[in-house]
């Protein structure tokens, strides 16, 4: 049974890194630091991260991972054999899921034959809620823990969440009206809180360790799921690893990183345009 951490103590965690920061080069990933829960956060839809990220996970060896990118209930629907990446593809209706590849992302299965796989994804219509519900109200609705083990139900300090709205805003190009960025702000609290949730569930039923496949911004240690867990849960040893497209520079929230070649792509601001 993990140990929660009660909420009235949770203002004084503290987000230190596990060990020095920094870079490494793609063989570290296959001897990670002792942990019980491992960050792998990706740009979406870039394969040499997906690579890297299968890489991690067969050095870790995860008694359970947990996706971003399915749904509890997708993530029930796993097929006991996942070898076969069509069959798997078919049983979670990935092709309308709106993420890329499959094929991206079943190497990463294929590397832990033996975990436990759990969902985590807030779908669009849920993270909706948050616009005209208060976030606490909508996460224990959706999850088995009160919003306060996470710090979801404590506001942000006024520079932090200036500081996220401005995040939001530049992820969107700008192009967002400013009244809309708070409920963004609330969303992305929300995902994490939920793979943050998951975690906690996937240790409980397994031990652990637990890989975690999420976007980059998930596994930042100064606001995503890490900060959620520490809140929860400071005793446990989480490492963040990001696989990143631009040298984040020295004041990076992650544990460590590497640095790959852009992938390819539409300019994401030409449907705002």
């Amino acid at each position: 049974m993990i140990r929660l951490r009660s909420l009235a103590v949770a203002a004084a965690v503290a987000f230190a890194p596990m060990a020095a920061a920094g870079p490494i080069p793609p063989d570290f990933l296959d001897d990670l630091p002792e942990a019980e829960i491992v960050l792998l956060g990706e740009v979406h839809g870039n394969p040499t991260h997906h690579q890297l990220q299968a890489r991690a996970v067969a050095g870790l060896s995860p008694a359970a991972i947990v996706w971003e990118m399915l749904t509890p209930e997708q993530a029930a629907r796993l097929p006991e054999d996942l070898t076969q990446a069509d069959a798997v593809a078919r049983a979670v209706d990935w092709q309308g899921s709106g993420w890329p590849d499959f094929d991206f992302y079943h190497p990463i299965m294929l590397a832990a034959p033996n975990a436990v796989h759990l969902g985590a994804e807030v779908t669009r219509e849920q993270a909706r809620r948050v616009f005209e519900e208060p976030l606490p109200a909508v996460f224990e609705d959706l999850f088995a823990y009160p919003a306060g083990t996470f710090g979801l139900s404590e506001a942000l300090t006024t520079a932090d969440q200036a500081m996220r709205e401005a995040l939001q805003a530049a992820a969107h190009c700008d192009a967002l009206p400013a009244h809309l960025l708070p409920g963004m702000v609330d969303a992305q609290r929300l995902r994490d809180g939920a793979l943050a949730a998951q975690v906690i569930q996937a240790l409980e039923q397994t031990g652990g360790p637990v890989a975690v496949i999420t976007g980059a911004g998930h596994a930042r240690r100064d606001m995503g799921v890490p900060r959620k867990l520490a809140v929860a849960a400071p005793d446990l040893r989480v490492l963040s690893l990001a696989m990143l497209e631009a040298d984040p520079g020295p004041d990076a929230p992650f544990d460590h990183w590497i640095v790959t070649d852009p992938q390819s792509r539409e300019d994401p601001c030409a449907a705002f345009r």
